[in-house]
């Protein structure tokens, strides 16, 4: 009778548990408040991309919380997934959204890093980036090739940023001498000190970040699109030379890749270690979810964001191989940095 009894309870349990599951995360997401914290200044490309996809996160959440973004920018996103790692919340009611560069860090600019990222848990990625050199219009420099040949002065938020990285790389490797000035608050600020005249443009960030803050000076030609860094060309542009087509052999190429593996992180979102597994798998479905609602992609294609996703075991996976990088390519890039 006890082995009967216990044979029940058992076949109960095996058909009750995955909905229990979801019934579990529903009851704690009701009623909640989970913050989207941006480590990017607000107005930029990658707030744009987390507050669209905040829009649209909720209804595929079990329990369906209230979802606010804030922003919290510093040293490339660092700040905020220091805070988040080390303090949580631990409970799945904070979301980071990142530089594409956050992987990386503890590789190429270890100071300050205080996280794993393999200890991270990835909910995914909105898309994998393609990014460009541009300069205003009025800009004596026609070409990358002319960028080694005369200083060109570029904005940049900080050190980790495609903006600040990208063109610190180009001048090791390619002799270019890009003058970089940190400290802008964001993509905007670096536009509007384009067009005071303060720089001459921005070594190097996301196009779909370019066509979502200013379409119109791709239109109008306000700006010189001289380089493309990916790690496969972009159809938009074509005849835009590719970094990797430049360089000129193997090692200068493996640096590269190592700089340009974060491309493929794209915009990732991410929750601290420790969230109860239950919450990081409702929390990555209802990510992988909103990449195929038919609102958010209409809502991605009016501000003019890509999206080709990631989902969060290929995020993990691609950071552990990035992670895995022959240890004589990541020193050299690392003194690159460290010089800089």
């Amino acid at each position: 009778m006890r082995i009967s009894l216990f044979a029940v309870t058992a076949l109960t349990l095996a058909f009750t548990v995955p909905g229990t599951a979801a019934e579990s995360v529903a009851q704690f997401y009701q009623g909640k408040t989970v913050r989207l914290i941006v480590g990017v200044a607000a107005g930029s490309g990658y707030d744009i991309n987390a507050r669209t996809l905040a829009h649209h996160l909720s209804k595929h959440i079990h329990g369906n919380p209230t979802i606010i973004v804030q922003n919290q920018p510093g040293a490339g996103s660092i700040t905020m997934t220091n805070q988040l790692y080390n303090s949580g919340p631990f409970d799945g009611t904070a979301i980071g959204a990142a530089f594409g560069g956050l992987p990386t860090a503890p590789l190429l600019t270890p100071e300050g890093v205080k996280f794993d990222p393999l200890k991270i848990n990835w909910l995914g990625s909105t898309n994998r980036e393609t990014h460009v050199t541009y300069l205003w219009h009025t800009s004596p420099i026609n070409s990358f090739e002319d960028t080694t040949k005369r200083e060109v002065v570029v904005g940049a938020q900080a050190p980790g940023t495609t903006q600040y990285d990208f063109p610190i790389m180009a001048n090791a490797i390619f002799g270019s001498k890009f003058k970089i000035v940190k400290g802008y608050g964001g993509t905007p600020q670096i536009h509007l000190a384009m067009e005071r005249g303060e720089i001459e443009g921005n070594g190097a960030s996301a196009w779909t970040t370019l066509k979502a803050l200013n379409a119109d000076w791709i239109k109008d030609k306000k700006v010189k699109i001289i380089a493309q860094w990916a790690l496969r060309p972009n159809p938009d542009l074509p005849g835009v030379p590719s970094v990797l087509d430049l360089a000129k052999n193997d090692a200068d190429k493996a640096a590269l890749l190592l700089v340009l593996a974060r491309l493929d992180f794209g915009r990732p979102f991410l929750l601290p270690p420790n969230v109860p597994a239950d919450r990081v798998e409702a929390l990555r479905k209802a990510f992988d979810d909103t990449m195929k609602d038919p609102e958010f992609l209409a809502d991605a294609e009016k501000l003019k964001i890509d999206i080709d996703p990631l989902n969060g075991k290929q995020v993990s996976e691609l950071i552990a191989k990035v992670l895995a990088t022959p240890k004589d390519v990541v020193e050299r890039v690392r003194v690159v940095f460290a010089k800089n």
